[in-house]
């Protein structure tokens, strides 16, 4: 099969799809992987580790497309990527559709079959392509939440873990799944003082077993929420509906009552967001401030930090990489009910609920597509 791996256009987005060590995994049963030119550069490999691997490199961004059968990117395709899909080609990457109706409607015209990382599932229930770059981002919010409490980033001045003497910041944690759990370790370990809210009383029963009292855990109500806005220093939005937009949990009218500096940083801004007040925005403009209180809604967080998400991301998408290219992506998944949630769209056609339910379209079945 030839496969194409596209340098990444989005802003400040460093990672690439697919290791040299991935390409040889390719390569080596007998597949055709083709490299962009300077893709894998952000990410720490270049071009002459692809080559090393078995792979073929291309300057042209139009041959790289337009020979492709299978597509590897890291987020969602761009305006101008999107023109290039055409119905023979199977793309596989982020896709976040429940809060891009433009992008889905343009995946749709392309007629390509569109594959989704972060909606394939595990046999434990969980999200197993989606979990690598949550956890990276869960880590990194805590980085980020820190540095946007400095004084000089528009925050209240406040350090983290406090100094003796002084109290630590107060971080709440909003949703305790992988981006949750990742945020609170790190917020824990800088010293400071650390709530999880969540609405599965299971869920917080393990939090609180595992860290043994040292992060508070809370059920999510509506009154824990405005106590949690009203007290925190720093608040992560950590919640995941798979697939689907993100709620809306904290207001704009809850600012009113926020610290002034306090942060807000929303790790669920790719689906649309968990603050009345988000907006995506990029590493190179990452924060703004609504009624003094700071946003971080940095939509690529772990492209920041390429080479360690690129390796994380490349383990969990190997099996199924190799899977679309030594089978095609029909009997791949057909074979693996787990990977059948993956397929988003198809010619033309919405294959996700979710993404159905959020834009009104005619939803499909992907079971009978793969047959």
């Amino acid at each position: 099969m030839q496969i194409a791996v596209p340098k990444e256009i989005k802003n400040h987005e460093y990672r690439v799809a697919l290791t040299p060590t991935g390409a040889r995994e390719l390569s080596g049963r007998g597949h055709a992987v083709v490299v962009q030119a300077g893709a894998g550069e952000g990410a720490g490999f270049s071009d002459a580790d692809y080559q090393a691997a078995g792979a073929s490199i291309e300057a042209d961004v139009a041959t790289l497309w337009g020979a492709a059968e299978l597509i590897l990117k890291v987020k969602e395709p761009q305006p101008d990527e999107v023109a290039r899909l055409t119905p023979e080609q199977t793309l596989f990457t982020y896709l976040h559709l429940a809060a891009e109706e433009t992008l889905t409607r343009g995946l749709m015209q392309s007629g390509a079959t569109c594959i989704a990382y972060e909606t394939i599932t595990g046999a434990d229930g969980g999200l197993p392509l989606l979990a690598p770059m949550s956890a990276v981002a869960g880590r990194m919010a805590i980085q980020a939440g820190a540095h946007s409490l400095e004084k000089a980033q528009g925050g209240a001045g406040i350090l983290l873990p406090g100094v003796p003497g002084v109290a630590p910041a107060k971080v709440t944690v909003i949703g305790g799944g992988v981006v949750g759990e990742n945020a609170a370790r790190m917020a824990l370990g800088l010293g400071a003082e650390v709530t999880i809210l969540d609405k599965s009383l299971a869920r917080l029963e393990v939090l609180d077993d595992r860290y043994q009292g040292r992060i508070r855990t809370v059920y999510s109500t509506a009154d824990a929420l405005d106590k949690a806005s009203r007290e925190s220093d720093l608040i992560v939005g950590a919640v995941l509906i798979a697939g689907a937009a993100a709620p809306k949990l904290i207001t704009r009218e809850m600012l009113a009552d926020m610290k002034p500096g306090s942060v807000l940083v929303d790790v669920a801004i790719d689906q649309g967001g968990c603050f009345e007040t988000s907006r995506a925005t990029t590493h190179a403009e990452p924060t703004y401030i609504v009624d003094g209180v700071v946003h971080y809604c940095v939509a690529n967080m772990p492209g920041a930090v390429a080479r360690t998400s690129t390796q994380a991301l490349t383990n969990a998408t190997m099996p199924f990489v190799l899977a679309l290219a030594d089978k095609g992506w029909q009997q791949a998944l057909a074979d693996d009910r787990h990977f059948l949630p993956g397929l988003n769209v198809y010619d033309g056609q919405v294959t996700y609920r979710a993404v159905a339910e959020a834009f009104g379209l005619e939803y499909v079945d992907p079971a009978g597509l793969v047959k």
